[in-house]
Formats: C-alpha cells, sequence, structure tokens
C-alpha cells in the first residue's frame, strides 16, 4: 500500500461534524477528508436557521433540555440531550473563534450582542445565526480553515463503496481499517487504509421524491455501517421540514423555519390560517405537527400547496432577517415582502442512523460515526430545530478525543488487498440504474412518507426487497458508477426504515401510522434496533 494512501484517520463527509473533527485532529494526526463532490457540497451548506445554544441570560440549560426532550415525545436518551446542550455554547466560541460572522444587534444599552431568533418547540430565542445562511457561513468558515492545514488531505469527488473490515481480511478480532473508494474524476477504485475511520455522511433525503437535502444526501455511511455489521436504530423518524418552495422549477429550497418564529403564518389559498387548529403552540408546534397539519390540509381539499406569509411585517425587517430566503424566491417571481409563498411539506432530516455512544463508537471497533448519520439519542421521535448543527459541533469535539485514545492504543493498518474488478465488465444499460433510482423515490414518498400504514409499509417491503435484488445483481456484474454506488446505499436505507417503521407499532413523534394512530406509552418501543442477522 502506497504511503499516501494510508492515513491515521479518514473521514467520510465534509459537513460540519467531518470538518470540526479534521480540524480538532489535524495538529497530531494524519488526516483525510473524503468528500463526494465540492468540500462544501453538504446539506450544512444549505442549513438557514441556525445554531440552538444557550447564550441569553434569559434562557437556561434546563429550559433547553426540556424542550429538547419534550419535542422528541418521550424518546430521547436524557444523558444524550443533558450532554450536547450543556456543551453548546462553548462549541459556538470556538466557530466564532474559526472566524463564523454570526449576526448581531445592538442591545438599548449600547452593547453589540447576539442576535438570537426562535424556532419551533423552543421557549425561548436561542438559536444563534448568520442572516437565514448560518450553514453556508459556518460551511465555507470551515472550509477555508481546512485548505489551510498542512496535515489534511482533501480527496474532494472521491465517494466511499465500503468499508475494509479484519473480519473480511480473516483477521481476528474484528476493526475497521480502512475503505475503497471511487475516485469519481479518475472513474477508478482507490484502497485507502486508516487506522480510524469516521462516518460524517449525513442523511438520506434522497430516499424521497421530494427533500431540502442536497444530491449528495444518499445514506452512504448508514448503508456502509450497515453492511459492515453496525447497528442501525430509530430509522423510522424522517423529519419533513413543512415548508419548501412548492415551484416547478425548484429543486431544494428550504423556507427556513426561523420565517414562522419571527411571525409567518401558514395559510391556504383564500388566506385563513388553519395551524392554530391543529395545535396551541400554532406554527411554533414541533415540525411534526406542522407536516402532518399541512399534509392533512392538502389532501381535505386536494390542494398542491399551502401558503407561508410574512408580508405583514415591514419590508425592511423581511431584508435584514431574510436575505437569502428573498432573493432566492425573487428568482422563481416570488416577492415575500408582499406575496404568500407557495410551500409543501419535504423530506428533511433523518432522526435514526448507526448506534454510537456519546463518543461516536459505533458497535464496531474502530469505527466512529457523527451528525446526522449517527444515532446518538439527542433528538428521540423528532428533532428539535436548529439542535442538528449543535449536534455536529458537540460531537465531533467528543468523537476527536475518543479518536486519539483508540489512534494510542492501535498498532499499525494490515496490507489491504487492492479492489477486484478481473469478474466485472462494464455496464450495458444504464436505464436500469436510473429507472429503479426513480421508483424508489416514489414509492417511498407515496407509501413510507408523512402518514403510513400497515399496508403501504407492507407494499413498500416487497417492492424494496425486489429493487434490492436486481440492484445488487447489477452491482455484482458491472463496474460501479457514482450513480450505482448511491442507488445501492439508498434502497438498503429505504429497507432499514421502511422494516424499523414496521415494528413501531403505535404513532409518536415523526412516525404517524392510521392502523396505530395513538401514543402507546405503556408498551412503547424506546428504541427499534435492527442488527445484523435481523433480515437477508
Amino acid at each position: 500500500m502506497n504511503e499516501d494512501q494510508t492515513y491515521d484517520v479518514l473521514i467520510v463527509g465534509s459537513g460540519a461534524a467531518g470538518l470540526s473533527l479534521a480540524l480538532a485532529l489535524a495538529a497530531d494526526q494524519r488526516v483525510a477528508v473524503l468528500s463526494k463532490g465540492p468540500l462544501s457540497e453538504t446539506a450544512t451548506y444549505y442549513a438557514q436557521g441556525g445554531v440552538s445554544a444557550v447564550m441569553d441570560h434569559a434562557d437556561s440549560i434546563d429550559s433547553h433540555i426540556e424542550d429538547t426532550l419534550t419535542a422528541g415525545a418521550g424518546l430521547c436518551h436524557r444523558d444524550a440531550v443533558e450532554f450536547i446542550v450543556r456543551h453548546g455554547r462553548e462549541r459556538i466560541e470556538w466557530l466564532i473563534a474559526q472566524g463564523v460572522p454570526f449576526s448581531t444587534r445592538t442591545s438599548r444599552s449600547g452593547v453589540v450582542e447576539f442576535h438570537l431568533t426562535r424556532e419551533g418547540g423552543h421557549s425561548h430565542r436561542r438559536v444563534v445565526h448568520a442572516a437565514d445562511a448560518t450553514g453556508r457561513a459556518i460551511e465555507e468558515t470551515l472550509v477555508e480553515r481546512v485548505r489551510e492545514h498542512p496535515n489534511i488531505a482533501l480527496l474532494e469527488s472521491h465517494m466511499a463503496i465500503d468499508l475494509v473490515t479484519t473480519a473480511k481480511l480473516g483477521i481476528a478480532p474484528d476493526r475497521c481499517v480502512g475503505a475503497y473508494v471511487f475516485d469519481l474524476d479518475a472513474r477508478q477504485v482507490r484502497t485507502l487504509g486508516a487506522r480510524t475511520v469516521v462516518l460524517a455522511t449525513g442523511g438520506a433525503g434522497k430516499a424521497y421524491l421530494y427533500t431540502s437535502n442536497p444530491d449528495v444526501a444518499t445514506g452512504d455511511g448508514i448503508a456502509m455501517a450497515w453492511r459492515a455489521g453496525c447497528a442501525i436504530a430509530n430509522m423510522e423518524f424522517v423529519q419533513f421540514h413543512p415548508t419548501c418552495l412548492y415551484h416547478p422549477h425548484a429543486k431544494t429550497l428550504l423556507l427556513t423555519e426561523a420565517l414562522r418564529g419571527e411571525g409567518g403564518t401558514l395559510v391556504l389559498g383564500s388566506g385563513e390560517r388553519f395551524m392554530p387548529r391543529y395545535d396551541s403552540r400554532a406554527e411554533l408546534a414541533p415540525r411534526d405537527i406542522v407536516a402532518r397539519a399541512i399534509d392533512h390540509e392538502m389532501k381535505r381539499f386536494g390542494l398542491d400547496c399551502v401558503y407561508l406569509d410574512i408580508s405583514h411585517k415591514p419590508r425592511d425587517f423581511i431584508l435584514e432577517h431574510f436575505p437569502n430566503a428573498h432573493a432566492q424566491c425573487l428568482a422563481y417571481g416570488i416577492d415575500i415582502t408582499r406575496d404568500p409563498i407557495p410551500v409543501v411539506p419535504a423530506a428533511h432530516y433523518l432522526c435514526g442512523g448507526i448506534v454510537t455512544d456519546l463518543d461516536g463508537r459505533t458497535t464496531l471497533p474502530g469505527l466512529f460515526a457523527i451528525g446526522e448519520a449517527a444515532c446518538t439519542g439527542l433528538h428521540g421521535a423528532n428533532r428539535m430545530a436548529s439542535n442538528s448543527l449543535l449536534e455536529c459541533l458537540v460531537m465531533a469535539d467528543a468523537c476527536a478525543h475518543a479518536v486519539r485514545a483508540v489512534l494510542a492504543a492501535n498498532a499499525a493498518t494490515p496490507a489491504i488487498p487492492a479492489w477486484d474488478e478481473s469478474q466485472v465488465t462494464d455496464a450495458d444499460e444504464e436505464v436500469v440504474v436510473s429507472h429503479n433510482w426513480d421508483e424508489l423515490r416514489r414509492l417511498m414518498w407515496d407509501y413510507v412518507g408523512i402518514v403510513r400504514t400497515t399496508k403501504r409499509l407492507e407494499r413498500a417491503r416487497r417492492r424494496i426487497e425486489l429493487l434490492r435484488a436486481e440492484i445488487s445483481e447489477f452491482y455484482g456484474n458491472f463496474r460501479v458508477s457514482g450513480d450505482l454506488i448511491e442507488l445501492r446505499n439508498l434502497v438498503q436505507v429505504a429497507e432499514l426504515i421502511i422494516r424499523s417503521a414496521m415494528k413501531r407499532r403505535e404513532s409518536r413523534g415523526l412516525h404517524y401510522t392510521l392502523d396505530y394512530p395513538l401514543t402507546d406509552d405503556a408498551k412503547y418501543c424506546r428504541d427499534t434496533i435492527l442488527r445484523a442477522g435481523d433480515f437477508s
């Protein structure tokens, strides 16, 4: 194995979690960061709202903890919630030190302080933001820092195919020692050895027909971890963001929750407001409640969309607080200072993922997972707004300490055989991939969406099994491509979502089924955990 293909730490993913971890480790470790496209093409970049943390004297850690537990519908792990919330402020201060330009305001006494906004589920203003493009500000700052660092190798346009474990090499005990990686530019597979591997690959929104996620969100880390034998939890809890722009040419434009936090209302085409009929918190109810309310109104009246209206606020206020949303909507002919915005729910955030502890350790030694790909127990049955970037930052820091401990104890990486392409040929019909991709996303939207039934889930499971068999056969006979790798991962993640949903026989948080419409506090399942061998 060439020296440039061996690292102390291989980080798969370049969002806030992956880049924060790389910066935390690079002072004395040889780190590689893998990115499917440009470093900044991540879900972090498109996050608008902000980072939740207790920054105001009128707020408290206990209040943030209780709000998170309430939003999580009884399934949050309290130890995870307390740990992550208590470390929020220090992570904000770390971002400030990196140069992230958070929005400020001048108080009545003349003191410059952070402008804090409030989002759904929060009882106080505690969301630190950079106007309405917080993720972009964080991502661009961290990208600049990692590009400056001599100990960080940046492998852009590289896509992980599968993890390499010692079990696969016939060596005991089992641990993760690297990955096979597809170089998208050279169109060849590389072998990367690593003493530790960290999956920071984000979510799987592209499993659904409509999503706020960028194209890279194909569940790669979760699928690879499952194939390597890791436990996966709570995949039924897919958060649908209530307000994505409904427009034939808008692909994934999310309208920040802060619009509702600052007074935006949800209305029908007639102008009638409907959220107060569903929840006393109205537009500030948790996302699962708002998304289901919109879904119900659309189905009740046969609507294509509903409307988010903030035009009653002063024009200057809107332009100051939401310049990004204003500019993006204006590009589609919608002036949010005057017009209601047509919106629909879309798949947004995955609350489940690879089971980890509070250091990011998975059930496979040598493998860590952080960010949206991981399931720490923070979110429970529903993520509270702006807790996602908080989790990325806190868990990256915690993971850095744990990785150092593993590196201190681990020996060198064993030799890994090169990728074997001797039994495959070039694909003769790419239409198989594109057709299966479209069918997968549509069946997930129709049968495993905001409102579910046992019959729909059974139908989805049967079709997914056929799709997985077709894709597996295609994968086994032809050389890999970027689309094929992603499709293979998506169909695996889709099956995990379906099987998790079938195991939860109640409605709770983001999982709502007409066959079990009530929350069952007597016989509920704390975590829906899937392990190797549960199904073939």
